[in-house]
């Protein structure tokens, strides 16, 4: 599979059944065993989603009996079962894969917000030296100042 960026060509690359459109988004689809048959999987925020997506469909339709297929062999869903209709293959396909979306997502945010605490706090830190005269974190009686970020939420 090619790719127009070179994040997006190392990514399909690196994760079996996925690509990324033009805008951004990755997406998943599989073809039915015996059949011409796509099933479309969904789209997705990440490439791991859209490769966990493609996981669950090809388990439920293949198998087990080749792990080297897998993208995250140790990642599927106990949910996850053979013997399903191509349908509800896509219903489990791209819950699994929402989860991970929302997983991933939710993390990526929770890491921004702390970032953003402790850039402010070394903000209010820089500010106070830039102010202070008589010695950066230290208080007028010469006592080292004891500052945490749980002072500051």
């Amino acid at each position: 599979m090619s790719s127009t960026s070179d994040e997006g060509g190392s990514y399909t690359k690196k994760y079996k059944g996925i690509r990324r459109r033009k805008w951004g988004k990755w997406v998943s689809e599989i073809r039915v065993p015996g059949t011409q048959e796509r099933l479309w999987l969904g789209s997705y925020s990440t490439p791991e989603a859209a490769a966990i997506a493609h996981d669950v469909a090809f388990y439920c339709l293949r198998g087990i009996s080749s792990p080297e297929k897998l993208n995250f062999p140790l990642m599927l869903p106990a949910s996850a079962r053979t013997g399903l209709s191509p349908r509800s293959v896509q219903n489990a396909a791209s819950d699994a894969g929402m989860a991970m979306d929302a997983q991933l997502s939710s993390e990526n945010s929770t890491n921004k917000r702390e970032n953003g605490k402790e850039e402010d706090l070394n903000l209010l830190q820089n500010e106070h030296c830039e102010t202070s005269w008589d010695g950066c974190g230290k208080s007028n009686e010469g006592e080292d100042l004891n500052i945490s970020v749980d002072d500051y939420l």
